[in-house]
């Protein structure tokens, strides 16, 4: 390949990572593999107060858990290191001094109450401020070294060419872009206290590191005319720039807290899976045939490239991504799927070996109505949590045999509490009130004729316990009873499961001691009629 294609990623340390911000890692990481080049995550870390070591780790902690491996950075290293703002102090130094030698900037003395004092001014005129007005450009080379040799306090401004024609570029997303030279002002580069601006400190890694693709959102086109200004000034070739969409909400907004989670981190800790997540997040602006929706991460790596990027805003559609984070848990397998869910099957176990005692009718979950009883939630305690990730950890083999009852009834992990919890229950049932009126206690049901046929066969330890006999055997006892299938095994449902609506029954039975389904039977056959 003619062009040794280098690209970045980078993010400012000052929180989690955003969304739209893992969405533009996962562009520029697709292309680089895509294209045989390397990917190059750099910290921008020039904000003291924000700029933590506590969030560094964060965001490198997501990026791993996105599996977005990076070939130089953090870590890793590179000879383009360091790969951290706050340790390239030096490189900006050098750089101010080329442009003072080529004479392409110069010390302004301005201060800030009196640039505010002519914005206010022009703004009380009714006119728009065109920004800096040039008053230090032109001074005597002499008087301004005076004034430095004083320790006078001072910026230092880019003399922007006042011939300069139009400032143009080809955007690989939005094709022949021309901005004015003439409406940019001479903009700060070098602060009072020596730190780069961001302008500033962009180009000068980007070239030093010697990136050749700059991908990015779109929110900063109106800075690539300035860095543009800044790469000619130091005589340095301009990079190929990729202006990615913005991601909005479904209501057509920018996408935001109000909307819902914004970071990896949450949709981690939800129960969203990394590939999953990949594969959501690469569709947002890119697609590979305008019709494939699920695809590897090693098709995405293989196929993406810039030139389908649309200019169109994406949509963060999160019914879209529940429901393609439940294709890649059936895709996943026993194995991969129990891994992935260890954290949720500790809470699973925790939560269901809490039950108190016994049956006990809890009210249904109403929350259009809140007057209504709500069901208590169970507690659950540090001991109960200890003990549950010991026995979590010693028994995945179980939860593998668990998986293909909730395999195609998931969207995400953190759902497995809700649909699992009862396995653990023991000898107790937590009964579900809506369930107990509409199945238990419904007129002319003989639910309790049903439950009791059926625990006969449960009970008769000459029948195996596996799923497919004591299915049969149940089902066997619909005809003699007169009574249909549905009546037949939905009160056995509620009384094991606790809920009319569960993970297949006898599969389900299966996982459970015969000793602990018979109790549970008995106690809501107590509690009930």
């Amino acid at each position: 390949m003619a062009e040794n294609i280098r690209v970045r990623f980078a993010p400012s340390p000052t929180g989690r990572l955003h969304i739209g911000g893992a969405r533009t890692a996962i562009f520029n990481w697709a292309f680089a593999h895509a294209m045989g080049g390397t990917f190059i995550l750099r910290i921008e870390d020039t904000d003291p107060e924000r700029s933590t070591e506590e969030n560094v780790a964060v965001i490198l902690n997501a990026m791993k858990w996105l599996g977005l491996d990076w070939d130089e950075g953090p870590e890793v290293g590179g000879e383009a290191g360091p790969y951290f703002q706050m340790q390239r102090m030096g490189t900006y130094a050098e750089a101010l001094e080329r442009l003072k030698e080529r004479g392409a900037v110069y010390p302004c003395f301005c201060t800030k109450e009196e640039l505010d004092a002519k914005r206010k001014a022009a703004e009380d005129a009714g006119q728009a401020y065109e920004g800096y007005d040039g008053t230090c450009r032109d001074l005597d080379p002499a008087e301004a070294a005076r004034r430095i040799e004083a320790g006078e306090p001072h910026v230092w401004r880019l003399k922007v060419p006042r011939d300069h024609g139009p400032i143009e570029f080809d955007d690989a997303v939005y094709g022949h872009t021309s901005f004015p030279a003439d409406v940019m002002d001479d903009m700060i580069l070098v602060r009072t206290d020596g730190s780069p601006t961001y302008n500033f400190a962009v180009v000068c890694d980007d070239s030093y590191m010697g990136i050749t693709h700059v991908s990015r959102g779109d929110d900063h086109l109106s800075n690539t005319p300035r860095q543009i200004l800044i790469y000619e000034a130091l005589g340095l070739p301009i990079p190929t720039f990729a202006h990615l969409s913005m991601i909005l909400g479904p209501d057509g907004k920018k996408l935001s807290k109000r909307h819902g989670a914004t970071s990896v981190e949450e949709y981690r800790d939800r129960g969203f899976l990394p590939d999953a997540m990949v594969n959501f997040l690469a569709l947002l602006g890119w697609s590979l045939d305008g019709e494939t929706t699920i695809m590897s991460r090693e098709t995405i790596c293989t196929e993406f490239s810039l030139d389908r990027i649309t200019k169109k805003d994406a949509i963060f559609d999160e019914t879209k991504l529940n429901w393609m984070n439940g294709q890649y848990i059936q895709q996943a397998g026993a194995e991969a799927w129990t891994q992935a869910a260890e954290p949720w099957l500790v809470e699973t176990v925790a939560l269901g070996r809490s039950v108190p005692e016994g049956a006990n009718v809890v009210p249904t979950a109403n929350p259009s109505d809140p007057n209504a009883p709500q069901p208590e939630p169970v507690q659950i305690t540090d001991a109960a949590r200890e003990a549950a990730a010991a026995e979590v950890e010693g028994g995945l083999g179980y939860f593998e045999r668990a998986y293909p009852l909730v395999a195609e009834r998931l969207q995400r992990l953190d759902e497995i509490p809700d649909k699992l919890a009862f396995l653990f229950w023991g000898a107790n049932c937590r009964l579900d009130e809506k369930s107990v009126k509409k199945v238990l206690l419904k007129d002319g049901a003989r639910a309790d004729e049903a439950i009791a046929a059926c625990r006969e066969v449960l009970s008769d330890e000459a029948n195996p316990w596996e799923a497919a006999v004591l299915e049969e055997k149940c089902r066997a006892l619909a005809e003699p009873l007169d009574m249909k299938l549905k009546n037949l095994l939905q009160p056995l449902r509620v009384a094991v499961c606790g809920n009319m609506v569960s993970p297949p029954l006898f599969e389900a039975i299966e996982l459970m001691d015969r000793a602990d389904v018979l109790a549970r039977i008995d106690a809501v056959v107590a509690r009930v009629f």
